[in-house]
């Protein structure tokens, strides 16, 4: 998660009852045989979900609205990101998305380019990589806002990407930041015997469901959680049809 997401002395003050905008990010490997994905630990003092294994993610940074990107997202993908929430998150959400990937397993999602100004602070690190952020690869899967009464509140939504669209040795995290800790590829079979929050387990249905499937789904699962209620609505993306 984005270092405002986690405790520590250098943590900026935020409003805790405010509903972030967040991206996360599930990384397929191996669909066609055994598939897998990345996971890891949450420290034991985040305030967010401590303990638990999870797909890498954060919260939306201001930067991240301006960021380049090589290749923007899927038509379809971009449409449904604005179903039920404001038009023009997307860029912002995709860049994300990549960004987070990058501290938290120091894995690329990118494509060789120079970046056509300073990035910034941020994305430092990944630019010098020397790569531009490319979101074609993709796919918007699943929607989760954080119920109420949780420390953190955040509108979170899924990303589903392909091994073979990251950029260099799948295998090394030696780029990563310490948010997350026992990075690694864990078997889809394997998953559920994990300490995992609910709706990782209620995602990771998604994932199985769509392991083989290349195509995007014919919707997208939203898991909204309000003062009124607990909704699971489909998101289709605008217009709908007749």
């Amino acid at each position: 998660m984005s270092r405002d997401t986690q405790s520590g002395a250098d943590t900026p003050a935020i409003d805790k009852s405010a509903v972030r905008n967040a991206a996360t990010v599930i990384v397929l490997r191996d669909r066609d045989t055994t598939p897998a994905i990345l996971m890891g630990q949450r420290g034991a003092k985040a305030a967010f979900m401590p303990n638990k294994f999870v797909f890498p993610g954060g919260a939306v940074d201001e930067a991240d609205r301006a960021v380049p990107l090589a290749a923007p997202l899927p038509e379809l993908c971009h449409a449904r990101l604005a179903d039920n929430a404001p038009d023009g998150l997307q860029h912002a959400l995709a860049a994300a998305a990549i960004r987070e990937l990058w501290e938290e397993t120091g894995l690329v999602l990118g494509t060789p380019g120079a970046w056509p100004d300073a990035p910034a602070p941020d994305w430092e690190r990944f630019a010098a990589t020397g790569n531009l952020p490319t979101a074609s690869a993709l796919q918007f899967v699943f929607r989760a806002l954080t119920p109420p009464g949780r420390p953190r509140r955040f509108d979170a939504r899924f990303f589903l990407v392909d091994a073979e669209d990251i950029q260099g040795d799948l295998d090394d995290f030696t780029h990563a930041t310490d948010e997350l800790s026992h990075l690694q590829w864990i078997k889809l079979s394997d998953a559920r015997n994990f300490d995992l929050p609910f709706i990782t387990e209620v995602v990771l249905a998604e994932v199985e469901a769509r392991a083989r499937d290349r195509e995007p789904p014919a919707s997208v699962p939203y898991f909204r959680n309000n003062d009124e209620s607990s909704l699971f609505l489909r998101l289709r993306g605008y217009p709908q049809p007749d």
